[in-house]
Order: structure tokens, then sequence, then C-alpha cells
């Protein structure tokens, strides 16, 4: 991953393989969220964790229950695993996140691996400034019924 041209990604995996390597593989997706979180916080990184994802339903914004792991700086949706290997229902997941949320960029980070590089991928959608605005707009509840 080059740094220079992602330095926020590139320092979130940092702070994601410093966990690696005091824990290793093998705990609960909970343990990794909250010991990340702590490498996060120490770094001075905003970041938001367990954040509702609402969808657009006609005119209406529905709780489906999608929660965001963690969004980091409001700029990179952080999608935690605890599994044997990341498949392809993971990374639609993640790029349902970007599109339902407009960020752009998304990291999954799986910590059930020997080393955590393995366990890695980063997506990027298309530039989503205008989906970003619009959504922002939207994430406050109220309308509709419920």
């Amino acid at each position: 991953m080059n740094q220079e041209r992602d330095p926020l990604t590139g320092q979130i995996i940092e702070k994601a393989i410093e966990v690696h390597r005091i824990l290793g593989p093998g705990l609960l997706e909970s343990v990794y969220e909250e010991c990340l979180c702590y490498e996060l916080r120490i770094a001075e990184m905003e970041y938001q964790r367990q954040l509702p994802l609402p969808i657009r339903y006609k005119e209406v914004l529905l709780d489906c229950g999608y929660r965001l792991d963690i969004v980091v700086e409001g700029s990179v949706v952080v999608e935690l695993k605890a599994v044997e290997r990341i498949v392809p229902i993971h990374e639609a997941q993640l790029l349902t996140y970007l599109r339902l949320s407009g960020i752009c960029t998304g990291l999954i980070l799986n910590f059930n691996v020997p080393v955590l590089r393995e366990g890695i991928r980063r997506m990027i959608i298309g530039d989503a400034t205008q989906r970003r605005r619009d959504t922002e707009k939207n994430w406050q509840y109220g309308t509709g019924g419920g």
C-alpha cells in the first residue's frame, strides 16, 4: 500500500498491525474493534464506532440494522472481520456500505490470519462527493413512521 498516496489508510493499517502484533489471531471481532479504537484514540484520530447506516426507501430513511464498524476521520469505512478468509460477500458488503454512506474509501481488516497484511483489502469507489452531500443531509432521522 502506498502510504504517500493514501496516508490515512496507511495510518489505520499501522494501528491494526499493532493490535494484531500484540493479540494475534483467534479472538472475537469485538475485541479487535475495541483495541483498534484504543489505538486510534491515543493517536488522536477522529473515529465513530458502530455508526448506524439508514437506508433511503422512496422518501423515507429506515433503520434496517446496518452498522459501520468504524469510520475514521469521516472518510474511511473500516469493516473488521475475524474469519477464516475474506470472501466476495465481505467485499460486496463493504462496497454497499461505501455506496450507502457516500464515503469513497474502505478497508476490510481480517484479524484471523497469521500476518495481518494477508487480511487487508482496500476498496475505493468513484467520486462520491455529491452522494456524500446528499447522504449527510439525510442521515438524520425524524422523517417517516417508526
